[in-house]
């Protein structure tokens, strides 16, 4: 049995697969298997993987199911007891596992641990170190942007992984569940990561798990998909897990923060997409509301608890972001903007 199964969708990347894989056979840790989980590609990837790379094994999908649907088929199928995901668009450092397994040797009661994901083709500059989310619901990707220095060269207690490049434990999957097939892609890991916190679970993010991501390579060719996908799934999962005492000690500022997306994605171009991603939202509330029961129902922390794991300071930064929007606007279309808010 490997101690630790890596799991990586793919749709359609062959083009991708050489530098990921490759980085995989130079792992310092061996005891590992590698899935492949190929979501229906038209590119012949899962043929070049069996002839190139034949140590790893090869989940053929009929159909693109999505990044969601495409991790649970590799989680059937793994036999780890640490649970990796990495994105097809990635490199690992050659100590990225090993790093990943010593953390959780160190932390035993850790539930997740989050890689320190570096720009491909900026490694000095960090993309996140996993992420916090803040009492309106809003996630920030920690570090983003930042030089790679000796602020994020530390270990520390994070909210969720980013599933780019993330490892759970087994048992602690068997406790909360795995990602919400609902999702399709984009805050599934958010989803994940608040349900473990509920249960009690810490993340940890493990400086020395190096991963350097291709930013958006795919996903970003698609910005209406992408907003209506963030759009919808980030009220999944803040409908699915928020203890009620703190939407209701919140709604003000989620009220407020609803405006300023609104705004945000209508001055962007994208006003269609996030509407039909609230409008799907309202339509999917039977299904979520009886999710949201079962989750509330097993939470062993109490809301002041979960009050202090949550960040206060995101609501300033958002409503920053949105009033770029009219004194930078030349800087619309950088790297990241216009997908989430």
């Amino acid at each position: 049995m490997p101690e630790i199964s890596v799991i990586i969708p793919n749709w359609n990347g062959k083009y991708l697969l050489e530098t990921c894989l490759t980085a995989l056979r130079r792992q310092t840790f061996r005891d590992f298997e590698t899935i492949l989980v190929d979501n229906g590609s038209e590119d012949g990837s899962a043929e070049y993987v069996r002839s190139q790379f034949p140590e790893v094994e090869v989940l053929a999908l009929p159909e693109n199911r999505g990044f969601a649907c495409g991790s649970i088929a590799g989680y059937e199928q793994s036999r780890g007891e640490l649970i990796a995901l990495l994105n097809n668009d990635t490199e690992a450092d050659p100590h990225w596992l090993e790093e990943i397994h010593a953390a959780s040797e160190v932390y035993p009661e850790a539930g997740s641990f989050a890689s320190k994901m570096l720009y491909f083709d900026q490694r000095c500059r960090v993309e996140n170190c996993g992420f916090d989310l803040g009492i309106v619901g809003a996630t920030v990707d920690l570090g983003r942007d930042e030089p790679n220095g000796p602020e994020w060269s530390q270990t520390r207690r994070v909210f969720g992984a980013c599933g780019g490049a993330a490892a759970y434990r087994r048992r602690m999957l068997e406790d909360v569940g795995f990602l919400d097939p609902d999702f399709v892609m984009i805050y599934e890991d958010a989803d994940l990561s608040f349900r473990a916190q509920l249960r009690g679970y810490d993340c940890v993010h493990v400086p020395g798990a190096i991963v350097y991501h291709r930013y958006r390579v795919t996903i970003g060719k698609a910005p209406s998909r992408q907003v209506f996908y963030s759009q919808r799934n980030i009220e999944f999962v803040y409908l699915k897990n928020m203890p009620l005492a703190l939407i209701l000690g919140s709604l003000p500022q989620r009220l407020l923060y609803e405006m300023g997306a609104a705004i945000y994605f209508s001055k962007k171009g994208n006003g269609s997409a996030f509407l039909r991603a609230k409008a799907n939202v309202i339509k999917s509330l039977p299904a979520i509301l009886r999710k949201r029961v079962d989750i509330q129902r097993r939470r062993t922390i109490t809301n002041a608890q979960m009050r202090r794991i949550l960040r206060k300071s995101l609501f300033f930064n958002k409503w920053k972001k949105l009033w770029s929007l009219w004194v930078k606007p030349d800087l619309q279309q950088t790297k990241g903007e216009g997908e989430s808010y």
